[in-house]
């Protein structure tokens, strides 16, 4: 082990990636921009990258049921850590990636994670993949989130991948690019919640090459207080293809949510479909758990839990 783990990074790491102590089979862990410890598989090797600070992940043709874990712990004040993933995942595999960040930041200096993946999934290979944000700490300087996603999916190709962002972030950009091949299916979902005076932007490029591709988008997002979300996703449907992008939001204090989902036809069989909706919590909603006993704040936090899961 290059690092030891307090607990701290060990709660983070439950945060995150709900791992206690090391996983088994394939895992890399990164704390504060060096690595903690590292495990290679049979069928899945892990190596450093030799371009840039980062890891190369081969996972062999045909490979299934196993886990990845790719973890990143950031706790050092100041720190701006930029990580580049590269995962080469062959035909007919079905594994799941769990990935993600957490931040503990006590100082007034600024702690930055960026995290740049890049899938390239064989043909008929499934791929699941997790990614949780999270930050905490009582310091006052930010914790910062910038992670950028692009896949690429080979015919036949399924990937469902869930971004998480469930508290202690101060800001992030999240960029997320997809081109489709023949056949292939991207499941994409996001849930979000902000509160204080954070932001948060999500912004997705998904090109739908491929005859018989399509992609499903699902925002779900809260944000209180004084926040801010911007939801920029743009379909580009370029052959027989079928598309849905949903966003639905809950604003709640002074917070701001702007919603700019977007699609666009190079085909005229494309079949693209788009909707947003953004509202406070109904208070008949409220009221009816208030009924069953719980308090009004304890029936909004059941409302808010219910509707990001």
């Amino acid at each position: 082990m290059a690092v030891d783990l307090s607990p701290i990074d060990e709660g983070l790491l439950e945060q995150i990636a709900n791992i206690h102590g090391m996983p088994k089979g394939a895992f890399n862990i990164r704390k504060d921009g060096q690595l903690v410890q590292r495990s290679s598989s049979a069928h899945i090797e892990i190596s450093t990258k030799t371009d840039n600070p980062g890891i190369d992940i081969h996972i062999a043709p045909g490979t299934r049921g196993e886990t990845v874990f790719i973890p990143v712990i950031v706790t050092q004040a100041g720190l701006k850590d930029v990580v580049y993933n590269t995962f080469y995942i062959g035909e007919d595999c079905d594994v799941t990636i769990v990935a993600g960040c957490g931040i503990h930041n006590e100082s007034h200096e600024a702690s930055e994670h960026d995290g740049i993946h890049t899938f390239y999934c064989g043909k008929n290979s499934h791929v699941r993949y997790v990614e949780k944000h999270y930050g905490e700490g009582s310091g006052t300087g930010e914790r910062i989130l910038n992670p950028v996603t692009n896949v690429i999916l080979e015919e036949g190709s399924h990937c469902e991948m869930e971004m998480v962002q469930l508290r202690g972030v101060s800001s992030t950009v999240r960029d997320t690019n997809a081109e489709l091949g023949a056949g292939a299916k991207l499941v994409l979902t996001e849930k979000l919640l902000t509160h204080d005076k954070q932001t948060a932007t999500s912004n997705m490029k998904v090109e739908l090459k491929g005859d018989d591709s399509s992609v499903q988008v699902i925002s779900r997002s809260v944000a209180q207080d004084d926040s801010v979300q911007i939801f920029n996703p743009l379909v580009i449907g370029e052959a027989a293809c079928r598309g849905h992008v949903q966003c639905d939001a809950i604003i709640m204090g002074h917070a701001k949510v702007t919603a700019i989902p977007g699609i666009e036809a190079a085909s005229e069989d494309a079949q693209l479909v788009h909707e947003a909706a953004i509202g406070k919590i109904a208070g008949d909603q409220i009221i009816k758990l208030m009924t069953l006993g719980l308090s009004e704040e304890e029936a909004e936090q059941e409302i808010l839990e219910d509707f990001l899961n």
